[in-house]
């Protein structure tokens, strides 16, 4: 996978989410971002379990999240996804200084099935 542009953009996300992320319990293994027909960024196969405290506000673990971005990065980005064989990966998830959410996104291009990289 060759990864072609990053960017690092803020999540929407619930404070029983916040504290799951805070210990460490959320995979990106299986997820990918995809921009919806209301032009919207999601996230989705992001699992985040439920906290164990968060009674009834936790959320489901594997439900699509949205991405906030302003309209302006949404449409670049979507022009540069048009390109055949590009796709949107999540590459990290952490909670910054203010305990705000971020995703850090790629822009990366498949590699072919008779490629042997890793």
């Amino acid at each position: 996978m060759i990864i072609s542009w990053k960017i690092l953009l803020r999540r929407e996300s619930f404070s029983p989410e916040r504290k799951s992320i805070r210990a460490g319990r959320c995979s990106i293994k299986e997820s990918y971002v995809y921009i919806d027909k209301k032009g919207e960024m999601k996230i989705c196969g992001m699992h985040i379990s439920p906290f164990e405290q968060g009674n009834r506000f936790n959320v489901e673990p594997l439900r699509e999240r949205k991405l906030l971005l302003h309209r302006r990065e949404i449409n670049k980005i979507a022009g540069k996804i048009k390109e055949s064989g590009l796709t949107i990966i999540p590459l990290n998830v952490y909670l910054n200084e203010d305990g705000r959410c971020k995703v850090e996104i790629g822009i990366c291009r498949g590699k072919k099935l008779y490629d042997k990289r890793d």
